[in-house]
């Protein structure tokens, strides 16, 4: 009996010791990812945070040798001068009608393409849907100097359509709410047809709200991409009429590289003002945007 009640009393020692030991091991690696999860997120938020210090030191303090990670004064006034030296604003417009242009192109084309690759039935869909696929593995540069060839016969230079048109249709959101709207049970699609929806009716009133998830990530993750596009913007675009954010920005350090000082903090004060929009969407629309793209995995 006594050896018996031994034997339950070692394993219940061991039981101990080996929760014990999973638990600090599970504790000790909780911790390590806890550390190199903020030592990234730090390495990540430095550029924004240098960019923004930057953006309020003087000419003198930009120069220093040995930098400052924090403004000796604050100089706000570098903001207005950004504002007076170049045309800021009207390069903020002309970014502006071109993203919305092409944000209202690429969400609109994508949704109706992804209906008719995801509920439409017609033959040959899977081989033009493996054509549509086949364009995400060309890169965007062999295409820009046919693109800038079409869009100079057609006179399209210099002017909003030439900035948009090239950008109305992506093949990665037709791929994303292809397989988002492929992910909805087909008994929803069949009850909206039945009470007299339209086709168009079925994808406003069913497939959109449904998917919002999604369509949001595509918004958001168009926006962004029509906001930062540069390379593009700066062939078609040669008059300052129709010069963005990205291009202006470019202009300002040729504008201000014949100073004898360098005026990198008004450089990096148009930065600042010109992220500010992203980074507003950014915080509003985070929480979709993994949605998004787990949805768009599922299928």
């Amino acid at each position: 009996m006594a050896t018996q009640n031994t034997a339950m009393d070692n394993a219940a020692l061991i039981k101990e010791v080996n929760e014990a030991h999973k638990h600090k091991k599970y504790s000790v690696g909780y911790h390590a990812q806890t550390v190199v999860a903020v030592i990234v997120t730090l390495i990540m938020l430095f550029p924004l945070y240098w960019m923004i210090a930057t953006s309020f030191k003087s000419a003198e303090e930009v120069q220093l040798v040995i930098p400052t990670l924090f403004p000796h004064e604050f100089h706000p006034e570098n903001y207005l001068n950004v504002l007076q030296k170049a045309n800021f604003m009207k390069y903020y417009w002309n970014t502006i009608v071109m993203t919305a242009g092409i944000l209202l192109l690429q969400v609109g084309t994508g949704v109706l393409a992804a209906y008719g690759f995801a509920v439409g039935r017609f033959k040959g869909r899977n081989a033009l849907f493996y054509v549509v696929l086949g364009a995400l593995m060309i890169p965007l540069q062999v295409t820009f100097i046919p693109i800038y060839i079409m869009c100079a016969n057609w006179d399209l230079c210099d002017t909003f359509l030439g900035l948009i048109l090239p950008e109305a249709v992506s093949a990665y959101y037709i791929f994303m709410l292809r397989n988002t709207f492929m992910s909805i049970d087909q008994s929803y699609i069949d009850a909206g047809r039945i009470d007299g929806l339209s086709r168009l009716g079925t994808i406003w009133y069913v497939l959109v709200p449904m998917s919002k998830a999604t369509i949001f990530t595509v918004t958001l993750v168009t926006f962004t991409n029509g906001w930062n596009a540069y390379f593009w913007p700066k062939i078609i675009a040669k008059n300052e009429v129709r010069r963005v954010l990205t291009v202006g920005l470019a202009q300002l350090k040729n504008t201000f590289a014949g100073q004898a000082v360098s005026n990198y903090h008004e450089i990096m004060a148009g930065a600042v003002l010109a992220i500010i929009p992203v980074v507003i969407l950014f915080l509003i629309f985070q929480k979709y945007m993994m949605t998004g793209y787990s949805k768009a995995a599922m299928k």
